[in-house]
């Protein structure tokens, strides 16, 4: 993703431009692939820490230590979670050994930080029944946003596709091998994810009436198409489609997500007898260490059950 000058002073307009910043954000796009996502959200940490350091008269590629350690602790006071805290260390450490890697800094100011203490929380889960309400209830969904909606929800819960991947996924995805999407993940990563016999009716019958989506005067490429200016359905779009499906459902809309229905797929999948080293193919973690969260909420929804099901546990 490009970096412009005009990128960066449209997030701050009083952080001065660094153009060692936008060289940084450059390589991480062009040498390592990092996500658009990620890159953004590096650059406006980057930015922060440059409008904080631009208040007190100090320069970011010149910053001492000590005021790294105050930057850090002020984020605590900020409530910001132990999460996005340990990104924006990421994103300072990785921004200051390229200054170092590059000749414009002695030291690494950030060496002696500590990561932020994290705690690992399980993810939200939808058990079997509730997703069964949900495609029950899109099925009553009239028109052509009905068949949409279907077709977007038999995708994520069949595929576990993160919801940027699915948005994203050009028209030829759905037509070349129906047992098969090629999917182009984190970092330009590309994996296989098969297609169950539902999801695969889904997308025949969304494809039938497609075109009514289809932007007057745009390109044809994305499979869910949008007037908007990305010209595909957005990430917001079709989460506040799926929050306005759970309220139909009688959930929780807080409780639904494209990701919590990931996660569903993730979870359903090793309840039924998947081996971990699949689920994590399917999921696109490179690290199978990400994919055994799934294990701890299987032990976990373990322990409740014997919490209420045993008899010693229902004595008094």
């Amino acid at each position: 993703m490009p970096v412009s000058r005009n990128n960066l002073r449209g997030l701050a307009t009083s952080v001065p431009f660094s153009r060692h910043l936008e060289a940084f954000l450059e390589m991480l796009a062009a040498e390592r692939g990092v996500a658009r996502l990620t890159l953004g959200a590096y650059r406006n940490d980057l930015v922060d820490l440059a409008g904080y350091l631009a208040r007190r008269g100090m320069v970011l590629e010149q910053v001492p230590a000590a005021a790294l350690h105050d930057y850090m602790a002020g984020m605590a006071t900020r409530d910001l979670a132990p999460r996005t805290q340990a990104r924006r260390l990421s994103a300072l450490r990785q921004f200051f050994r390229f200054l170092v890697t590059d000749g414009l800094r002695a030291g690494d100011p950030t060496a002696g930080l500590d990561t932020p203490r994290l705690g690992r929380p399980l993810p939200k889960i939808l058990d079997e029944a509730e997703v069964q309400r949900l495609i029950a209830t899109a099925e009553g969904w009239p028109g052509d946003e009905g068949v949409r909606l279907r077709c977007l929800l038999e995708m994520l819960y069949a595929t576990g596709l993160r919801v940027s991947e699915l948005v994203t996924l050009p028209l030829a995805a759905a037509q070349r091998d129906p047992r098969f999407l090629l999917v182009r993940g984190k970092g330009g990563k590309e994996r296989v994810v098969p297609l169950s016999v539902p999801a695969r009716e889904r997308i025949t019958a969304y494809l039938a009436c497609r075109p009514s989506f289809l932007p007057a005067g745009r390109p044809l490429r994305w499979l869910f198409p949008s007037r908007g200016k990305e010209g595909h359905l957005t990430r917001q779009r079709c989460g506040q489609l799926l929050k306005e499906l759970a309220l139909a459902a009688g959930l929780d809309p807080a409780r639904l997500s494209p990701h919590v229905l990931r996660h569903a797929f993730a979870s359903h999948l090793l309840d039924h007898g998947a081996d971990l080293r699949s689920v994590q193919q399917m999921l696109g973690h490179a690290d199978i260490a990400t994919t055994q969260i799934y294990t701890h909420v299987q032990s976990e929804r373990l322990r409740r059950l014997v919490e209420t099901a045993h008899p010693l546990a229902r004595r008094k």
